[in-house]
């Protein structure tokens, strides 16, 4: 453990030595090379402004390369390499996308993704959205918000242990450990291998993103809520409408937008979803989603090209979602 970080520490301070390194050497190399104190006239002003307009690029420099490298190169490997046999060698066109399209695994990965993305957005979103209106007439708000925000600092991996728990089966007649096992002895019923059951396996799944997610909606939702004007609540009171009726009719119009920011960003994450499966069931007993059927194809069978493929489809469902971010997040700022 000491030794895991204390090499932690050195790899830190070796990074920012470096960095250090690199910005301080590089306009330094600058400064020598395009510096005035030779020439006169027109020739300052020329070196200084060719001087100004490079030095941004130094600093953009590094993460354009890191994009390029781990972003923009393997979206273009992965693209070619769909196109190619299972080795990535031999070309064969379309074969793997219409491989993909007749797959009865794939199909079910895209059904229960599908599932995903109808469950886990609505829930966490509207989950968020009640808890940070709640939350701001509670006395010990701040601390109920810091409660829920919490399991957005556990990775996935970490959260699907913990549920483990929540979910885990030891057989009939044996001590149950599992929180949702003991409840169900505890009424006198048998114990049920939870995440063994068909379609109900893939809700008990849901509830674990869901539950990460709240903290990160109700986070944003509730900065939104504290930009609705005071004098707008104000006015609703004091015409008489009820606290539910400002809520729908006032509340949620005004944060619309940041509604579906919010909800779209988790959508992101649901098409993506990946260490849940892979920490629960592996895609087991009805449960696999497109990440994770791509893992097994690229990591487990060793079939680059029908992995590459599976890699193209979630990439190609995610893309228009972040366009459609993207360009209400600019017109947004273009409008204030």
């Amino acid at each position: 453990m000491l030794q895991q970080i204390f090499g932690a520490a050195i790899a830190i301070a070796v990074a920012l030595a470096a960095c250090v390194a690199y910005f301080w050497g590089t306009n330094w190399l600058l400064d020598r090379f395009l510096n005035s104190d030779n020439v006169t006239g027109a020739d300052v002003t020329r070196r200084d402004k060719l001087r100004d307009s490079i030095r941004p690029w130094l600093f953009l420099l590094p993460a354009l390369l890191f994009l390029s490298v781990y972003l923009v190169y393997p979206v273009f490997e992965t693209l070619r390499l769909s196109l190619l046999d299972k080795t990535g060698r031999n070309f064969v066109g379309f074969d793997n996308y219409i491989w993909a399209l007749s797959d009865g695994n794939f199909q079910r990965s895209v059904l229960n993704n599908a599932m995903w993305l109808i469950v886990v957005p609505s829930l966490a979103t509207a989950f968020g959205l009640v808890i940070a209106v709640l939350a701001d007439k509670l006395w010990w708000g701040n601390l109920a918000k810091s409660l829920v925000f919490m399991p957005m600092a556990i990775s996935f991996v970490g959260a699907s242990v913990i549920w483990r728990f929540v979910y885990d089966y030891r057989g009939e007649g044996d001590v149950q450990i599992g929180l949702l096992n003991a409840i169900v002895t505890g009424f006198g019923l048998p114990p049920q291998a939870w995440i063994t059951i068909p379609f109900w396996n893939s809700v008990f799944l849901m509830i674990i993103l869901v539950w990460i997610q709240t903290g990160f909606a109700m986070v944003i939702l509730s900065a939104a809520l504290r930009g609705i004007p005071e004098e707008t609540l104000e006015a609703a009171r004091i015409d008489g409408a009820s606290d539910i009726r400002i809520f729908f009719d006032i509340m949620i119009p005004q944060i619309m937008g940041t509604i579906v920011v919010v909800w779209t960003t988790i959508t992101i994450v649901v098409l993506k979803v990946f260490d849940i499966i892979f920490a629960m069931t592996n895609g087991q007993w009805d449960t696999e989603v497109l990440a994770n059927f791509m893992f097994k194809w690229m990591f487990v069978n060793f079939d680059y090209g029908r992995g590459s493929a599976i890699a193209v489809v979630i990439m190609l469902a995610v893309l228009p979602i972040m366009i459609w971010n993207i360009r209400r997040a600019n017109a947004e700022q273009g409008t204030r």
